[in-house]
């Protein structure tokens, strides 16, 4: 990755310009918070992000139809960590613990700083505010994906994990058929790459539908229709290292692209000249981008808005440089992700909601709010 300079002003005319079609605050109100622009302001929000996000898992892991208080919590988690012992008396609610809630909630953290990173990458690389993990037609073929399997049993062998590859080679599948449609000789265009995700999106979710309308088992349609929609309830040990590694290798290649995001904001004609190969970046951004939600599409499902509204929410706090965005958002979509799980097992318990009806939920009036803000810039005039 080429290691780019950004001259002084830079990030303010960034800011600044009306015609700049991607998403930041006004210059004259941004960032609000402004001690969150020096070093040792980051350094503090993610020191108080980390305890947040601590926090909320073990309160997150110990409510539920059981519920285990804090200080319980934290000690069986310290004993499976540590290798100690628990009392006889006590072991039902420990391997509720250990064995259904803590990986759950893991996975809500994994998913949520996913989602908001590739969010903001995504927002960045093809300069459209409303652009977010799913708007490339990721989602749309990791579901018809699922669907294929979940509905036909392809896949057998593999058991348990048939869903999730299914939607994994889905999602591949539809990233390489975007880029080769979009692929001109200037290279990867963001319109193009926008209009063909949209396009292949509505197709993709056209081609689920036919083969839902002719399944053979209503209780395989429902099963996956629920998945489509988002859900942590099949979280095992064993599904998460896989998708660990995916955004854990991809939030730190991402945060080396913080430079080359901020000038590819400007437009690809200066970022040219700026040294910066917009369109080769936009490649490597894509692929990464799109191997990361195929990784958490296979695993949760479609989960909408957290990859548009965290990105949204995380520069009108920090203002919009990538490189503090990109530090920030991880914690914030966690911390998120989490209690989004929290709610949708135990608010209509024993019955769990789709995680992208409560994101919607929250996510719609989030976002007519940001709109209806004056010194909140979302593209265009």
């Amino acid at each position: 990755m080429p290691t780019v300079t950004v001259p002084a002003g830079t990030q303010q005319a960034t800011s600044n310009d009306p015609h700049h079609q991607s998403t930041h605050t006004d210059g004259r109100d941004a960032p609000r918070v402004r001690w969150l622009s020096t070093r040792g302001g980051i350094a503090l929000a993610v020191v108080v992000l980390t305890v947040l996000l601590v926090v909320s898992v073990v309160v997150a892991i110990g409510l539920g139809s059981a519920v285990v208080p804090p200080s319980d919590t934290a000690r069986y988690l310290w004993a499976s960590v540590t290798g100690g012992s628990i009392p006889a008396d006590e072991s039902t609610r420990y391997q509720i613990i250990w064995q259904v809630r803590t990986p759950r909630v893991l996975l809500a953290v994994i998913v949520g700083a996913g989602l908001g990173v590739v969010g903001v990458v995504i927002q960045a690389m093809v300069r459209n505010a409303l652009a977010d993990p799913f708007i490339l037609g990721v989602s749309s073929g990791a579901s018809v994906g699922a669907v294929t399997v979940g509905v036909f049993g392809a896949l057998a062998t593999v058991g348990i994990y048939a869903v999730s590859i299914g939607a994994f080679l889905g999602a591949l599948g539809a990233t390489l058929l975007v880029f080769l449609i979009s692929y001109s000789r200037a290279g990867v265009m963001p319109l193009r790459l926008v209009l063909t995700g949209v396009a292949m999106s509505f197709g993709f979710q056209a081609i689920m539908s036919v083969i839902i309308y002719f399944a053979p088992s209503s209780e395989a349609t429902s099963t996956v229709l629920f998945w489509s929609m988002g859900s942590f309830g099949a979280a095992t040990w064993g599904a998460l290292p896989v998708v660990a590694i995916a955004v854990a290798a991809g939030l730190v290649v991402l945060h080396r692209f913080s430079r080359p995001l901020d000038v590819m904001a400007l437009g690809d004609e200066t970022a040219a000249s700026l040294g910066v190969d917009a369109s080769g970046v936009r490649k490597v951004l894509f692929a990464l981008t799109a191997v990361m939600t195929g990784a958490m599409v296979a695993v949760s499902g479609a989960i909408g808005f957290v990859g548009l509204i965290i990105p949204h929410i995380v520069r009108i706090i920090v203002g919009a440089s990538h490189r503090r965005v990109l530090t920030i958002t991880p914690f914030v979509g966690a911390i998120f992700m989490v209690w989004v799980d929290l709610v949708s097992r135990t608010l209509v318990a024993p019955r769990e909601l789709p995680l992208g009806a409560i994101t919607a939920l929250v996510g719609v009036p989030v976002f007519i709010t940001l709109m209806r803000r004056k010194s909140y810039l979302f593209g265009g005039r």
